[in-house]
């Protein structure tokens, strides 16, 4: 198919869920709902999983968000946490979540510190502030609040050159990894 007569691509329009595995399904729903504050919404218990009909007994929980999305996890029954990246430091993969105040995120890091997480933050990224620190199964989280009425100026123009930054960086990584020139 020619670029002429690609079909259109309609808009995503939000986050669904985001699935990843967990070692304890009681364990994770402790942390999600009961100190996180997102209700269990939705459980699946299947032997077989349906897209490839693979025989793989597992829970799947959903914890919903306040715009209806869902922070999702599948327990496999083996009592495994998921491994981390040989290849990737545990700041790098993360999900972060939206909170409306700085203030809340504030709160967010006291209620956290008072149940015995670690909590690194706030952290001013300039455009957000945020706080980090792990679930029971060692994947790191972030809440943040986006300061987007005092930086207005700085995130518009953000944007406008993202995609200079981006090509300005893919042509530095180029440079970096190019083998040196035989002498």
């Amino acid at each position: 198919m020619t670029q002429s007569n690609m079909p259109d691509m309609p808009d995503v329009q939000r986050l669904h869920h985001w699935a990843i595995r967990c070692r304890d399904a009681e364990e994770t729903r402790h942390f999600y709902e009961d100190i996180l504050g997102l209700p269990l919404a939705h459980v699946i218990k299947l032997d077989n999983v349906p897209s490839t009909g693979e025989f793989c007994p597992y829970v799947h929980i959903f914890f919903q968000m306040k715009d209806g999305s869902y922070m999702a996890f599948f327990d496999l029954g083996d009592d495994q946490a998921p491994d981390p990246s040989p290849n990737t430091p545990a700041w790098v993969n993360h999900i972060a979540l939206h909170m409306d105040s700085v203030e809340e995120v504030e709160q967010a890091k006291a209620r956290l510190e008072a149940n015995g997480v670690d909590v690194l933050g706030v952290t001013d990224h300039k455009f957000i502030q945020s706080i980090y620190f792990f679930d029971p199964n060692g994947y790191r989280l972030e809440l943040t609040h986006e300061m987007a009425a005092e930086h207005a100026d700085y995130i518009a123009e953000k944007k406008s050159n993202a995609r200079s930054e981006l090509d300005e960086w893919t042509q530095e990584k180029a440079a970096r990894n190019m083998p040196a020139a035989a002498e």
